[in-house]
């Protein structure tokens, strides 16, 4: 139980302001080569920290076991989603870049 804590804390605490970041456009000058669609990346790296918690909650509050497999079929369609939408982020400033 205590692993379920700690990741739900180290998402909650890297991965949500790092996304919330993306998505406004507030990241450091000298990245803002690296990463040229921030509004995207900042979608899927929101939407691949959701999945902790869709994850985690209904095993930390004990659950029934059909709705904690609800929950895990929802995070990883949703970190399936991040992961296109990192894809398509990627492959938009690859077929943009000369």
């Amino acid at each position: 139980m205590i692993w379920h804590w700690t990741g739900l804390a180290v998402f909650s605490l890297t991965l949500l302001p790092a996304g919330l970041a993306l998505l406004t456009g507030r990241i450091p000058v000298r990245m803002q080569a690296r990463l040229t669609p921030t509004r995207p990346r900042g979608w899927a790296l929101l939407t691949l920290s959701a999945a902790a918690p869709i994850n985690t909650i209904p095993r930390l509050a004990d659950a029934p076991p059909a709705i904690t497999l609800a929950a895990t079929a929802t995070a990883a369609m949703t970190a399936a989603a991040g992961c296109v939408l990192a894809a398509a982020a990627t492959f938009r400033t690859a077929k943009a870049t000369p």
